[in-house]
């Protein structure tokens, strides 16, 4: 199993290594795996003057899969746009062709009280939200900032082919019948053109999958039902845009965007694995950040590329425990548990696996 390992920036560097500290204890126990290291966003700025240097490309071309931390930093917001992290990781998507990204929100009984909602309202909370990746706004044309009638105007456009809707549809079916066979469609057809050929080629592909129930909400709806009643919420599938809003307003529900894993994949499963959050340059560098979502998002790559079920529930089961001994890295601390570094919640998890 070969594995790309991209810590990039901020945090990114330490959260993911406490993920290979796993991926180690994994290879200890005889699996069979192979980890090289590239640069990618603010790194690969700074080492190759692109955030998604050549070299880069290649290793996440060779490899089976991809362990990314983070992008970005205060330091390279003058950069010229191309020259950004950010567009580092639209690039590694857009060449991987990661259409379909996974966003799984879910609650440990343990961290009830650390949602800013009622527990009552999010215990039992189990959500997985499929968002388009490699279409829509962030990448359609035309797209710039120019001058018009003597000011500036910025412009993007949002666009989308049948074909890209109807996969990203055929993966969130496929999803909602290995789970609890509903999905919500999330589009704003009432207003957008793109949205009504959405919902269109989604109720079009519902037709192959007749055992799961189909619903649909405008945007709008969907992020006051996310707050008002997470769990009548099973599969989300939504585009680009949308998906990026809702997965992080879904995050808080489980206490924090800490603890949220993700998988972008590709047509064959090959996948990129990074937890959701951002590099967090307030505490890079302090050992406090979570690693916990960057750990999940290991257990998720043997789930869906690896299609090792009982490795990934390990890791899962692994991150349990040590939720359950109490151990807490300061975003989900509450009164009563250990508060611990990064470092050593990576190691009560090492422990407990």
């Amino acid at each position: 199993m070969k594995i790309a390992i991209l810590p990039g920036d901020g945090i990114g560097p330490e959260i993911v290594a406490q993920a290979v500290k796993v991926l180690d204890v994994l290879k200890q126990d005889g699996l069979k795996i192979e980890m090289e290291y590239g640069n990618i966003g603010g790194a690969g700025y700074d080492a190759e003057g692109d955030p998604f240097p050549e070299s880069t490309l290649k290793l996440s071309q060779a490899a089976d899969a991809v362990l990314l931390g983070a992008v970005g930093g205060p330091q390279y917001d003058t950069l010229d746009r191309p020259l950004r992290p950010e567009r580092g990781l639209l690039r590694i998507r857009k060449e991987l062709n990661l259409f379909a990204n996974l966003r799984p929100a879910l609650l440990y009984p343990e961290l009830a009280s650390a949602s800013t909602l009622k527990p009552e309202v999010v215990s039992g909370l189990d959500i997985m939200i499929v968002r388009e990746l490699t279409g829509g706004l962030y990448f359609g044309q035309p797209r710039g900032i120019e001058v018009r009638n003597g000011e500036r105007v910025g412009f993007n456009t949002m666009i989308y082919s049948e074909s890209e809707v109807r996969r990203v549809a055929q993966v969130a079916f496929g999803i909602a019948m290995k789970r609890g066979k509903r999905l919500c469609s999330v589009e704003k057809a009432n207003v957008l053109e793109c949205s009504e050929l959405w919902k269109e080629v989604v109720a079009d592909v519902a037709k192959g999958y007749p055992e799961v129930s189909l619903s649909t909400l405008y945007v709008d709806n969907a992020a006051m039902q996310l707050v008002r009643n997470p769990k009548q919420f099973d599969v989300i599938v939504t585009s680009n845009l949308f998906g990026d809003i809702l997965s992080d307003e879904a995050s808080m529900l489980s206490g924090s965007i800490g603890m949220l894993p993700s998988a972008s994949l590709d047509e064959n499963n090959k996948g990129m694995y990074e937890p959701i959050h951002g590099s967090a340059p307030d505490i890079a560098g302090k050992d406090l950040a979570n690693p916990l979502a960057t750990i999940l998002s290991v257990a998720m790559m043997f789930k869906y590329t690896f299609n090792d079920e009982g490795t990934a529930e390990r890791i899962d089961n692994a991150v349990k425990k040590a939720i359950a001994q109490g151990y807490r890295t300061g975003d989900i601390w509450t009164e009563g548990c250990k508060r611990v570094s990064c470092g050593a919640m990576g190691d009560a998890v090492v422990a407990a696996l």
